[in-house]
C-alpha cells in the first residue's frame, strides 16, 4: 500500500509541476498524443526541469505515468480561455476553486474518473533570511488552528461561499512594520482579487487575522503567478503563497523547495481535481 500511495504522489507531483526536456521528433510525436493539462505556473518548478526526473521515476518503477502534458499559464483567465477554445483538454486546480468556477459557469465539470487526485498543503514562502518572520507566522498559525479561527474562516470563505467574496479590510498600525504579500487572484475563492482590484477571499482573510495578531501592517501586491519567484527574491514582496506537494519515501521533503526559500507551517489543505469544459451541444 505504501508503494501504491508513493506512486500516486509521484504521478501527482509530475502532473502538477510539469515535464519537459528534449526536442526529438519522437518526443514531439509522444507529446501530441498526450492529454494537454492546463495548470497555473508554480513557483517551485518549470515544465523543463521535471523531464529528467519523470524519466528517472519511469525507469525505476517500470511504469508509464506521463499520459498528460502540462501546459503552464500565468493567469487563470488565460487558462480558462484555452480550455474553452480546446487549446488544452483539461485543467488542474483545487476542489474549492472548481466549486467556485462551476458556481460561476455550470459548463465546467469535475472529472470523476482520474486516479491522480491528491492533497496539497497551503503555507507561506519566505526568503531564507526571514527566519524570525517565519517563526512568528508559525506561532500565529498554530494559535489560529487551536482556537478555531482557521476553521471559521474556511467555513465562511470557502465552504459556505455562495457569491463573489467581499472585500476585506487589512489592518493598519501607525509606525508598525509593513509585510508585503504577493497575491495573484488566480485561485478564487482562496487567492482572489475583485474586478476593482481589491483583495478578498480566504487567503486575504487569513492575512488580515495574521496582521491583527502580529500588530503589523499587511500590504497586498498584485502580481502574475509566473512573477512570484522574482518578486520574492528581488524583495519586491516578503511573502508569497505556497502549496506543498505530498512527500514520501521516494519524494524527499526538500524536492519541492528551491534554494534560498523557507516555508511556514501549513494553514489549509485542499484536493487537486481535473476539470473539463462541456460544450453546449453536449448538454
Amino acid at each position: 500500500m505504501r508503494k501504491i500511495l508513493a506512486l500516486l504522489m509521484i504521478c501527482s507531483l509530475i502532473l502538477m509541476t510539469g515535464c519537459g526536456g528534449g526536442g526529438e521528433e519522437k518526443k514531439a510525436s509522444d507529446d501530441a498524443s498526450k492529454i494537454k493539462l492546463g495548470m497555473i505556473t508554480r513557483l517551485n518548478a518549470s515544465e523543463e526541469n521535471f523531464g529528467e526526473f519523470m524519466k528517472k521515476i519511469e525507469d525505476t518503477l517500470k511504469v508509464k505515468i506521463s499520459s498528460h502534458k502540462p501546459v503552464f499559464f500565468d493567469q487563470l483567465n488565460a487558462m480558462q480561455m484555452a480550455l474553452q477554445s480546446k487549446q488544452i483538454d483539461e485543467i488542474s486546480t483545487y476542489r474549492s476553486v472548481a466549486r467556485y468556477m462551476i458556481a460561476q459557469d455550470p459548463r465546467y465539470q469535475v472529472l470523476k474518473d482520474h486516479s491522480l487526485e491528491f492533497i496539497d498543503s497551503f503555507c507561506f514562502a519566505l526568503r531564507d533570511d526571514e527566519t524570525e518572520l517565519r517563526d512568528s507566522l508559525n506561532k500565529i498559525i498554530n494559535e489560529m488552528q487551536n482556537d478555531g479561527t482557521l476553521d471559521r474562516l474556511t467555513k465562511e470563505y470557502i465552504t459556505d461561499i455562495a457569491s463573489e467574496p467581499s472585500a476585506i479590510e487589512l489592518p493598519h498600525f501607525d509606525g508598525a512594520q509593513t509585510i508585503k504579500v504577493a497575491v495573484t487572484g488566480d485561485l478564487p475563492p482562496l487567492d482572489y482579487v475583485s474586478t476593482d482590484g481589491k483583495p478578498a477571499g480566504f487567503n486575504t482573510a487569513v492575512l488580515a487575522e495574521v496582521g491583527n495578531r502580529m500588530l503589523k501592517n499587511i500590504e497586498i501586491v498584485n502580481i502574475d503567478s509566473g512573477a512570484r519567484a522574482a518578486a520574492l527574491t528581488s524583495k519586491q514582496v516578503d511573502v508569497v503563497f505556497w502549496a506543498i506537494v505530498p512527500v514520501s519515501e521516494i519524494i524527499p521533503a526538500d524536492s519541492d523547495k528551491p534554494n534560498g526559500i523557507i516555508l511556514s507551517a501549513p494553514y489549509f489543505k485542499d484536493k487537486i481535481v481535473h476539470m473539463i469544459f462541456k460544450d453546449e451541444e453536449k448538454k
